[in-house]
């Protein structure tokens, strides 16, 4: 029997619905601002989607015009992501080993949301580093992930009023969250992390801080927003 914590890809019910979510409410926000982010900072157009999941950000960097790799360590993920695209490149890794991808040199690494899933410090900081090694000299990594605040607020595709347990976790801690934009409403369980120790573990990863971006809602937006307009629940990382 699947755990009431299990993450959102332990079991075919939520990877399905999982698969089928695009961009509804504060996801949306998440994805706003990247086309305009990608283009100031990417230079070419070889891209690699790390943690693509379902396939989603996959796409998304598809239909920006760049030629995109998709990689995982779910088969089952990669087999929606391929069902949904199949002239898409889909690549399954085991956890932290890119020598499938050696001869590979990328402009632009994206990591949408897969670090909010990924326990551990030296885990981390070894996964960060191994992408690292795939960068073009000139190419820059976009890690996106849910900022701290999204754990203790309300929002237009999230809640986590019940888990008042939230407000005291630290860096590398488990924390719940329900998605409201899918008839699952099972807690998922997330791994929380916190600005100075992103910061901590770019510099072990050799990685070095270019750019941030926290975005916020705005008004006339196709979405009621609940704390977007004041609070951001996402954070965007842009490395070198």
């Amino acid at each position: 029997m699947t755990s009431p914590l299990s993450n959102v890809y332990a079991d075919a019910e939520r990877a399905e619905a999982y698969a089928t979510l695009e961009f509804p409410g504060t996801y949306w926000l998440a994805f706003r601002d990247l086309p305009t982010i990608l283009a100031e900072h990417a230079t070419g157009r070889k891209a690699l989607d790390f943690g693509c999941g379902a396939g989603r950000s996959t796409r998304f960097l598809k239909e920006l015009g760049f030629e995109t790799t998709g990689i995982d360590i779910s088969e089952s993920m990669l087999e929606r992501a391929r069902s949904t695209d199949p002239q898409g490149r889909y690549v399954r890794v085991g956890n932290g080993d890119f020598s499938a991808l050696a001869s590979n040199r990328f402009d632009l690494i994206l990591a949408a949301f897969p670090f909010d899933n990924i326990p551990g410090a030296d885990n981390r900081r070894a996964i960060l580093h191994g992408l690292r090694n795939l960068l073009d000299e000139n190419g820059r990594m976009v890690l996106l992930g849910s900022a701290p605040e999204i754990y203790t607020h309300e929002w237009a595709s999230f809640s986590t009023k019940d888990f008042p347990e939230n407000r005291h976790a630290k860096s590398g801690e488990t924390v719940q969250i329900i998605m409201t934009d899918v008839a699952d409403r099972r807690p998922v369980v997330d791994w929380i992390w916190f600005h100075d120790d992103y910061l901590d573990l770019f510099a072990k990863s050799e990685l070095e801080l270019v750019a941030q971006y926290r975005p916020l809602g705005r008004k006339n937006e196709p979405y009621e927003w609940v704390s977007e307009t004041t609070v951001a629940p996402w954070v965007i990382y842009v490395c070198r």
